[in-house]
């Protein structure tokens, strides 16, 4: 067999992935932990002005919404002790909590806080609080990232507070789906500019439909998905207990294919186009690469999917 799992990773090497979202996210957590709110704070509210961020939906927010009504009941000083627990990852019942909370949750989350900081009914960063210069340059860089990077920055941020006892990694089954797949009559059928191959094609209009059972029988049994700046997660089981978590409501919209001289029956094809998210919806794409590998028989072997350096990266289709 010409591939492995690790040896897949490596096609298409010319793709530019934005490597300043992992870099700056490792920057933002050897910050402290009143940095880290400050900054959160501080960026939320520059984005604001440009970056609508829709309100989390109520059925969504069910599992959460007691552990919010209990810190907005605290006094102020708890608030913070709360926030700084989550920043610093801390064994606490909260933070374990939250740590089990699938990432629009987490994000609905900090959304709820922040609206109610806004308010005056949650502990506010105090007036004048200055950010530490590693702060400052950490949120200089969000700045100058395009909108794609700062919510990708900004989310990952968030998503890996709390305190999670389980290895970094993990993903538990999610029973059941948290939305249902749609109906037949309202999906829709992308087209992409130099590729009809069905899988890819069946890929993309699965996971636009929330099916995502569908969507991993493309999958070979020992095929892997590998998310942005992640390694990848390998089986079925295993790629679908991600998607139920990672999934919900994201929105595919690829534009351009093209595919690579097949080795051994196995064919690479990279799709570039864009991702719009439940939480920013049509104010914002991700620029996307989706680099699949599909073995003899047409099923997924590897599919990593890429958060572009630039715009100009979904032109870029060249393997080299």
């Amino acid at each position: 067999m010409p591939f492995t799992i690790e040896s897949a990773r490596s096609i298409f090497p010319g793709t530019q992935a934005a490597n300043v979202v992992p870099s700056t996210v490792e920057a933002f957590n050897q910050l402290s932990a009143e940095d880290q709110l400050a900054l959160i704070w501080f960026a939320y509210t520059e984005m604001g002005k440009s970056i609508t961020v829709a309100a989390p939906g109520a059925a969504s927010m069910i599992i959460a919404q007691g552990i919010l009504e209990q810190i907005k009941q605290m006094p102020f000083d708890a608030q913070t002790q709360v926030m700084c627990d989550l920043a610093n990852r801390s064994d606490t019942p909260i933070c374990r909590s939250y740590a089990s909370f699938t990432m629009n949750i987490k994000l609905g989350f900090w959304y709820q806080l922040g609206d109610w900081m806004a308010q005056g009914l949650v502990a506010p960063i105090p007036v004048g609080y200055k950010l530490s210069s590693k702060a400052e340059s950490v949120l200089q860089t969000i700045r100058e990232a395009d909108s794609g990077q700062q919510i990708t920055i900004l989310r990952n941020a968030v998503v890996g507070m709390g305190f999670d006892p389980n290895a970094p990694g993990s993903y538990k089954k999610v029973e059941d789906p948290v939305v249902a797949p749609m109906e037949a009559s309202a999906r829709t059928q992308v087209t992409i500019e130099g590729t009809s191959d069905p899988t890819v094609l069946g890929y993309i209009n699965n996971m636009n439909a929330f099916d995502f059972e569908t969507a991993v029988s493309l999958f070979a049994e020992d095929g892997a998905l590998q998310p942005p700046f992640q390694r990848p997660i390998v089986g079925r089981e295993a790629i679908l207990a991600y998607m139920r978590e990672e999934c919900q409501g994201l929105k595919m919209m690829p534009e351009r294919g093209a595919a690579d001289a097949p080795e051994d029956g196995f064919t690479p094809i990279k799709v570039t186009g864009k991702v719009q998210t439940p939480w920013f919806g049509s104010s914002v794409g991700m620029n996307i690469a989706w680099r699949f590998l599909l073995n003899p028989q047409g099923k997924i072997f590897f599919v990593a999917i890429d958060l572009l350096a630039s715009p100009k990266e979904l032109l870029n289709l060249a393997r080299k």
